[in-house]
């Protein structure tokens, strides 16, 4: 198999791999896709797999459209490195926000402007609530000031209902802004999902360079942090203002002036508690940003070790037996202990700034509420303020306080913010670049279209390389007609397996055209078969739903490839990509071969795990059972071509592999139309030979 590796520039026009595109025609009607055994009725639906349902229904209520992607942006190269990565990041944000508003556009959710406005208003009414109980707290210490009973007890009944509104509006708040985080990150998780799915992105990220490691950390944490957190931002934000705009006002009109005298000179000072609120917030809020200058870069870091970590785990756990069975667990835990020591250690520099912060933030908390009580008490004692105005301006003053140093309660969320968004939009600009090189010219890239006349496959002037345009294979033509049973081999590093992946389209580079007959099926077996988390049925049925087939079915599927010993355990869910042996895998990927009846299968290493007799009694099932299939086989063993009527030979050279033979293993007519031509051009010869 080869092994090329592909280098640096994003790809373009890659399909996925699997079930066949609507472009390559129509499925074979089947009577195992539509018939039901008589012997099993439709069952019914169990409580768990209702709940599972509902979930379901609740995590797709918002669909996300995918946005085409924005204008490449070229860094200006006069810039220094460190003012070039600055200014990325820059543009990190502003491409998060491209996507992120989407959510309130044309084709966005149409419950996000009435979950926005109904906040807003509720935001409003809120505030209003906060200035009646400030109000009231003038009014009660008054009260008590002049030991007026009757107002005291008339008050403390209004106060309820004061509080019981203000309850109700923010828990009111509380639904609203909590949907409003949901659906939009159900939003836009579904977009950018659709989007690295789309034309196997998800694979050639694995092809390219950029700053996408770790997809899924960034579609699942990193996501959900970049969608709730402007919301909660922007709710305080808003809150802030109007609370600093109100109660503000209140400080002027109770404060009033204040007047003392110094060195013989009176000096009047007019609005002091709104000065003294001012100057208070802007000292702490200084200090905050000087603490705190690190945050965004060791919260970037932070979240970046952890998605390495979980990574670690996660190959692991992916190949725990290949691990046990080299004993390699004293190796892997030492490479688990490394990595989380890293994610420690960025744990402990964060921990190092959230200390600072906490000094500024406990501080300021532990101030606010005596700094006003000690600015009214010489206009309190002197009788030209009343206890309840005293107690209105400290209410007042700490709710202007809180305003003012909202941001210094969440600077910390505000960076964990920061190196989200960015780590999503990373992953946003290496789909952009990708969708930006299917659309485009630029680079060279290989064709899928359609064949003429019976031919079932063509490879038509066909040559792949690699992103930089260093060749793999170089430009062939070669026609597979209905029936045939091509094997392609090679030695190792040839480029087979990079030639199988152009035909399934998942290898963009190169030039020249595959092309299948339109109305027809193909279907892929890797050397390592996917298994499907789930039930037995669920992996002998995948890519397609396990209810497409009767249990009779498939079990008759696994009996005919020698795994008839799990058939009783077809309904058991149980971790099979682990339990399955990898001849085992490979027998139920054929199995799942008798049950699709492609038109055109392509076998890449297919029987590699089998030994020679399993392989032997596979191949001689598969063409009993699916006698008019066509097959493509890339393989290395020779007893394989007892089952081909064709070999390709290919061969390594310097500048990309050729093909250097093609030669018929059964004899056979064919049409002369549909041989095969020149392979490597007019200078080089034929080495067709015909048994």
């Amino acid at each position: 198999m080869s092994d090329a590796k592909p280098r640096s520039k994003p790809a373009d026009g890659i399909k996925p791999r699997g079930t066949p595109e609507p472009r390559r025609g129509k499925a074979r009607p089947t009577k195992s896709r539509d018939a039901k055994s008589h012997d099993e009725a439709p069952r019914e639906k169990k409580p768990h797999e209702k709940e599972a349902s509902t979930v379901e229904a609740a995590a797709s209520e918002v669909v996300g459209e995918t946005p085409p992607p924005p204008e490449a942006v070229e860094p200006d190269p006069q810039l220094t490195a460190e003012e070039a990565e600055q200014a990325r990041k820059k543009y990190l944000l502003k491409r998060f926000w491209i996507s992120g508003r989407g959510y309130w556009g044309r084709h966005g959710d149409k419950l996000a402007w009435p979950l926005t406005i109904g906040l807003l208003i509720l935001i409003g009414v809120n505030v209003g609530f906060q200035y009646g109980i400030n109000v009231w707290n003038r009014a009660i210490f008054d009260a008590i000031e002049k030991r007026d009973a009757h107002t005291v007890y008339f008050l403390s009944a209004v106060f309820v209902p004061l509080v019981l509104g203000s309850i109700s509006l923010v828990v009111a708040q509380v639904y609203l802004r909590m949907t409003m985080q949901r659906r939009w990150r159900s939003w836009l998780t579904t977009s950018v999902i659709a989007r690295w799915l789309a034309n196997g992105r998800y694979y050639q990220l694995n092809l390219v360079k950029g700053d996408h490691q770790n997809p899924e950390a960034r579609l699942s944490e990193d996501l959900r942090v970049a969608t709730e957190s402007p919301v909660d931002f922007v709710a305080g934000v808003i809150v802030a203002t109007l609370s600093a705009s109100t109660f503000i006002v209140v400080l002027w009109t109770i404060g009033g002036a204040l007047s003392f005298t110094l060195g013989g000179s009176t000096f009047t000072v007019p609005g002091f508690l709104v000065i003294t609120a001012v100057v208070y917030a802007a000292i702490t809020s200084t200090s905050m940003f000087v603490i705190g200058r690190d945050f965004v870069q060791l919260s970037e870091k932070k979240n970046q070790a952890e998605a390495e970590f979980r990574y670690v785990l996660t190959r692991v756990r992916e190949n725990g037996e290949s691990i046990a069975l080299l004993g390699g667990e004293e190796e892997e835990s030492n490479g688990i202990h490394k990595t989380f020591a890293g994610a420690l250690k960025q744990w402990a520099r964060l921990t190092g700034q959230h200390m600072r912060t906490a000094v500024v933030s406990q501080g300021s908390s532990l101030f606010a509420p005596v700094v006003p009580v000690l600015l009214c008490a010489p206009k309190f004692l002197e009788g030209s303020m009343t206890l309840g105005q005293v107690m209105q301006a400290a209410s007042a003053f700490a709710i202007v306080q809180g305003a003012f140093s909202w941001l210094v309660d969440n600077y910390p969320r505000l960076a964990d913010w920061n190196a989200s968004a960015r780590r999503i939009a990373s992953l946003m600009m290496s789909l952009d670049g990708l969708e930006r090189a299917e659309q485009s010219d630029d680079l060279g890239r290989i064709k899928h279209g359609e064949t003429k006349g019976d031919a079932m496959l063509s490879l038509d002037e066909l040559s792949v390389t690699l992103d930089d345009g260093t060749s793999v294979v170089k430009e062939t033509e070669v026609v597979i007609e209905p029936g045939e049973r091509v094997l392609v081999s090679g030695e190792s590093g040839s480029g087979k397996s990079t030639l199988v992946r152009a035909i399934a389209g998942l290898w963009p580079w190169g030039s020249g055209s595959v092309n299948f007959h339109p109305d027809r099926r193909l279907f892929m077996l890797p050397q390592r078969p996917y298994i499907p988390s789930g039930t037995l049925r669920r992996a002998v049925a995948y890519p397609a739903a396990a209810d497409n087939w009767t249990i009779k079915q498939i079990k008759a599927a696994l009996d005919r490839v020698g795994l008839g010993y799990l058939t009783d355990r077809i309904k058991e869910e149980a971790p099979w990509d682990q339990t399955l042996s990898g001849g085992e895998k490979q027998r139920l990927a054929f199995a799942r071969l008798l049950l699709h009846r492609p038109d055109i299968v392509v076998l890449d290493e297919a029987t590699s795990a089998l030994d020679e007799k399993s392989q032997d009694t596979m191949m001689a099932t598969v063409i009993r059972e699916l006698p008019d299939i066509t097959i493509v086989s890339v393989a290395h063993r020779a007893e394989l071509e007892a089952f081909h009527s064709r070999k390709i030979t290919l061969e390594r050279r310097e500048g990309g592999a050729k093909l250097v033979s093609d030669i018929n293993l059964v004899p056979r007519k064919r049409k002369q139309n549909l041989l095969t031509r020149a392979l490597w051009g007019s200078r080089i010869e034929r080495s067709r030979k015909l048994e």
